[in-house]
């Protein structure tokens, strides 16, 4: 790893570290459609192994838990696997384990897993092509990766957006287009079967809560919003208070679903099951 590589590591430790069970409580991860088509297009089967990558408040694991063998639920901050961890005895989740890892030095064997799992949080791998082609090696042939994160139009609307959410938390990395995401998955040697991008409505006060972003850089990022072109605040619907102009109410922002799957060639050995498609 570069050194640049470790820093951002660190900082997503120091991030995620301090910030106790918000992200098991977050309304916002804890729900929305887009929980249960990951599901719907992964197919599951009560014999798959699942690996869920930066699993953060658990939320992919618990939806998917009911329907496969088993999962391992992993994330690079130990701080917050151990909240993760509370919530999976709670929910009354028997068969789901948990281990620090790297999503792009992933501490498992190669073709150990039917489904790879990631949801909102790779644009916070400094190397987001690592952790695709490390989901491919711990996947078997014909073993399938749903990712769902953010996705920014190209252009200056797109780094404008990573700007902003630079700000607000400094692990933050970059996060991708649709058509770099699609590159990625596919010269790892993936075939993309599903795209789909959703909008999703941020309140501003909680979204800047969660990552405890200190006022100055809360209120940087406010007038960051209201100044931003037109074109750019419509394109991220930011309201405002219309009593109070300078006060930022919510904006939204894009997630886009991918179902990628290792298409080997059949009958190679350890083809188990085709691809769904």
């Amino acid at each position: 790893m570069t050194r640049s590589d470790v820093t951002a590591k660190e900082a997503v430790r120091r991030q995620y570290g301090a910030v106790g069970d918000a992200y098991v409580r977050s309304v916002g991860h804890a729900t929305g459609p887009d929980l249960a088509r990951m599901v719907e297009v992964a197919r599951p089967s009560p014999t798959d192994r699942l690996l869920d990558l930066a699993t953060g408040g658990g939320h992919v694991a618990r939806v998917f838990a009911p329907h496969v063998a088993s999962v391992v639920a992993s994330d690079l901050t130990p701080e917050i696997l151990a909240h993760a961890r509370r919530a999976f005895a709670a929910w009354g989740l028997t068969n789901v384990a948990t281990a620090v890892a790297d999503a792009e030095r992933l501490p498992f064997a190669g073709g150990a897993f039917d489904i790879v799992t990631c949801r909102i949080a790779p644009h916070h791998f400094p190397r987001p092509g690592r952790f695709v082609a490390e989901a491919w090696r711990v996947l078997r042939p014909g073993g399938r990766l749903v990712v769902v994160d953010s996705t920014v139009p190209d252009g200056e609307a797109g780094a404008f957006f990573n700007r902003v959410e630079k700000r607000r938390d400094p692990s933050h990395v970059r996060s991708l287009t649709v058509g770099e995401w699609q590159e990625l998955l596919r010269g790892a040697g993936f075939r993309v079967d599903v795209v789909e991008s959703f909008a999703k409505r941020h309140d501003f006060a909680d979204w800047t809560a969660r990552s405890r972003t200190g006022e100055e850089d809360r209120e940087a990022l406010a007038r960051m919003l209201v100044a931003a072109p037109e074109a750019v605040r419509r394109l991220f619907a930011v309201t405002v208070d219309p009593e109070e102009p300078g006060r930022v109410l919510g904006f939204t922002d894009t997630k886009t679903l991918f179902l990628a799957c290792r298409a080997d060639a059949e009958g190679d050995e350890g083809w188990r099951r085709e691809c769904p498609s």
